[in-house]
């Protein structure tokens, strides 16, 4: 299975259920593999710059990543630059996800507009 599977033109016939099914499969796991790397980044940030718990950092990664914003007061200028820089970057990270989520779904859409 290629990371990247090719589509069909608009000249070709619509895909079936079970290859949209397929491409849409394998959006989500690379978005879950991607997120799994940004999270871990997160966690290793907060436990090594801020000196917290492995658990807290979980929790602070994970609200910083979700949107939610910081759960516990940050206490070294390194931490709040990480944390700035880490806030940044999850933003991207989820227009990017979502990117890379939609695209089978907006495919099969505008395909299913163009078919002859």
């Amino acid at each position: 299975m290629k990371l990247f599977p090719k589509y069909e033109s608009y000249k070709q016939k619509l895909a079936p259920v079970s290859v949209f099914a397929r491409r849409l499969a394998s959006a989500v796991g690379l978005a879950c593999g991607i997120i799994g790397i940004v999270l871990f980044i997160g966690i290793a940030g907060y436990h090594w710059l801020d000196e917290l718990d492995w658990i807290d950092s979980l929790l602070e990664a994970s609200m910083i990543l979700g949107g939610m914003g910081p759960v516990s007061p940050i206490k070294t200028t390194g931490a709040k630059l990480f944390a700035s820089a880490y806030a940044l970057f999850s933003g991207l990270v989820f227009i990017g996800i979502m990117g890379i989520v939609l695209t089978p779904i907006a495919h099969r859409i505008l395909h299913k507009f163009h078919v002859e």
